[in-house]
């Protein structure tokens, strides 16, 4: 009988601690979910639009995206705020992986299973639906730069030279877009009135496709303006020369000049000879004098000298008789050469001929 008792008081005490036990764990569960329904379930549902970036991944090297499109996406999610918001911060995009892509036009859909939001938020819709992309060939490609001008220079001036430096530019990217042209230009440079050289800086005249690749691009414009000329040749200058104060007579006393003479001198003077003087400068160890034709100071234009000829003089004192080949040139200063002396009292022609030293060698 007493062991019966003892039984039963044991059972009672083992199945009152197995109840208070798992009483325990229910109670913790309990406080876990209230919890979690206060952080998760508790809060505020929100319906809230975030714009998402497009990424695109694993584009061939060979391929490039030829058309534009939306580089962000419109996505309605719902959730608990504070899910929301650490969303926003997690940077979240739209991945679309092109490793399969070939040359074409490419629909890519926007399902909400595409966007990878966090545990709790729901995708309620995506704006636009799909994106469309065009894929081509990528290929580079020169191209020669011209300078478009409008407008003429002022009267007697001329565009001499006009380059642009670079004078090539390599271009990278879509081959549809790329073969549409075949040079570069300027934005057009106003000449109008212009009398001098100049160096600028001058904006690309791009297709907004071109803008694109390479952005807004400037090049250098070297302009360059000469004057308008003239090629005069005056027969007889006089060939003036003075020493110690004294006037000395040349021979030839006079020589030919061609020049190129700016239009705008011409009709000033009342002869082309006025614009120069001519002198004549002694040549080192020589009884010649190189001759000197230079444009007046008071001269307000450039001339360009082109010849003289003859290139050399001499004093009548130091070469009597001499007469001058005025054939010579002035590439060719020694081709003035005498040609005969008439004060032989034979009066026939007599040569002369210049001293030649002469080495004898004697043979065994």
């Amino acid at each position: 009988m007493m062991k019966g008792v003892l039984r039963y008081i044991f059972k009672v005490k083992k199945l009152t601690k197995l109840v208070s036990e798992d009483w325990m764990l229910k109670f913790i569960s309990v406080g876990l979910a209230v919890v979690l329904w206060y952080f998760v379930g508790g809060e505020d549902r929100v319906d809230k639009n975030v714009m998402v970036p497009i990424e695109i991944i694993n584009l061939p090297r060979d391929l490039v995206i030829s058309n534009q499109f939306k580089k962000k996406i419109e996505v309605t999610v719902s959730g608990p705020r504070s899910l929301i918001l650490e969303m926003a911060n997690k940077s979240i995009t739209r991945q679309v992986d092109l490793s399969a892509a070939t040359p074409g036009t490419m629909v890519i859909e926007n399902d909400n299973d595409h966007i990878p939001v966090l545990r709790g938020i729901t995708v309620q819709r995506v704006t636009p639906s799909s994106i469309i992309l065009s894929l081509d060939k990528l290929i580079q490609k020169q191209y020669p730069v011209s300078a478009k001008t409008v407008g003429k220079v002022a009267d007697g001036y001329f565009v001499k030279m006009l380059k642009t430096n670079p004078d090539m530019i390599t271009i990278t990217g879509p081959l549809t877009t790329l073969s549409q042209f075949d040079e570069l230009f300027t934005k057009a440079i106003n000449l109008n009135g212009v009398k001098q050289s100049a160096q600028l800086q001058v904006p690309l005249e791009l297709d907004p496709t071109v803008v694109e690749l390479i952005g807004e691009t400037s090049v250098t414009v070297d302009l360059t303006i000469g004057l308008e000329t003239v090629t005069k040749t005056i027969e007889e200058m006089s060939v003036e020369l003075v020493v110690e104060g004294k006037q000395q007579v040349m021979r030839p006393a006079a020589v030919k000049v061609a020049a190129n003479i700016p239009k705008m001198l011409l009709g000033k003077y009342s002869s082309m000879a006025d614009l120069f003087s001519v002198t004549a400068v002694k040549v080192d160890d020589s009884d010649l004098y190189e001759v000197k034709v230079i444009p007046k100071k008071n001269i307000e234009y450039p001339i360009e000298i082109l010849s003289i000829i003859p290139t050399h003089v001499s004093l009548e004192n130091d070469n009597p008789g001499l007469v001058y080949d005025t054939k010579a040139t002035k590439k060719r200063p020694d081709s003035i050469a005498p040609i005969q002396n008439t004060s032989s009292t034979d009066n026939k022609p007599v040569l002369k001929i210049p001293r030649t030293k002469i080495k004898i060698i004697k043979n065994n």
